[in-house]
């Protein structure tokens, strides 16, 4: 595979939060994207050098013209309690299957959809295949390359506008998960946000010189690739891997 190719344009759908804003700080970085759009659903309250917006308040109101080949979507819980994210859209995981016909309607060929996971909680045949009937069919789409990215999540993810367990048993609940990091696998631990980030920018980057298809990216592959000072050559023996050896196809068969 070749060096990555310089994209025309990007879309991050779900840039507010902690997770995605990292990943929007990592698409701005100079030189990686001639231009990135951010989908927001109201004024920003400061400028953002570089960032184009682009209005969207659900997948059946949006502005016309995306002229973006690749969008990520990020699925997150956490926002900042200040508001500071307020101005951009938020996708919920119901939705999934109508933005990805929105964005695939208005033309782009390449989608990365980053849906954070409880490692103690998602069965282990999951991590490398379909988790829904929605992501199913979003693959049916005719994407150029499609990606869900499933890294694990932090217990405790969530802070900011999420409300506090109110209930007795609620608080136990919220106890006992927090209690199951200490025995999730080194391997299946959350990455810091800006570090995750930055391995989905590049897988992104690196995907025009890939075989075109649909992958599902493991926690296992994004822990690997975290622990080397250039994980480069890794995502990219990784996309050039045969289905087979990548643990499977997307169907999780």
């Amino acid at each position: 595979m070749a060096a990555p190719a310089r994209l025309q344009s990007a879309l991050v759908l779900g840039a507010g939060g902690t997770l995605g804003a990292a990943l929007l700080a990592q698409a701005l970085v100079a030189g990686r994207f001639q231009r990135v759009r951010a989908a927001i659903c109201g004024p920003l309250t400061s400028a953002v050098r570089g960032l184009d917006p682009w209005t969207a308040r659900g997948p059946q109101d949006t502005q016309s013209g995306l002229e973006a080949e690749l969008a990520f979507i990020v699925f997150e819980r956490g926002r900042a309690a200040n508001g500071r994210d307020d101005s951009f859209l938020t996708p919920v995981p119901a939705d999934l299957l109508a933005w990805a016909r929105t964005l695939r309607g208005l033309g782009a060929t390449r989608l990365l959809v980053v849906l954070p996971h409880s490692p103690s909680l998602l069965p282990k045949a999951l991590e490398q295949g379909f988790g829904s009937l929605a992501e199913a069919a979003v693959a049916a789409l005719g994407w150029q390359h499609l990606v869900f990215v499933k890294p694990s999540r932090p217990a405790a993810e969530g802070g900011g506008q999420e409300a506090r367990p109110a209930s007795g048993l609620q608080r136990f609940a919220h106890w006992w998960l927090s209690q199951l990091s200490w025995m999730v696998p080194q391997q299946e631990q959350p990455l810091r946000a800006a570090q995750l980030a930055g391995l989905v920018v590049q897988l992104a980057r690196l995907l025009p010189q890939a075989p075109p298809g649909i992958r599902v990216v493991p926690q296992a592959l994004l822990w690997r690739a975290s622990r080397l000072s250039d994980p480069q050559a890794e995502l990219r023996d990784w996309l050039d891997e045969p289905e087979a050896a990548r643990g499977g196809d997307a169907r999780g068969r």
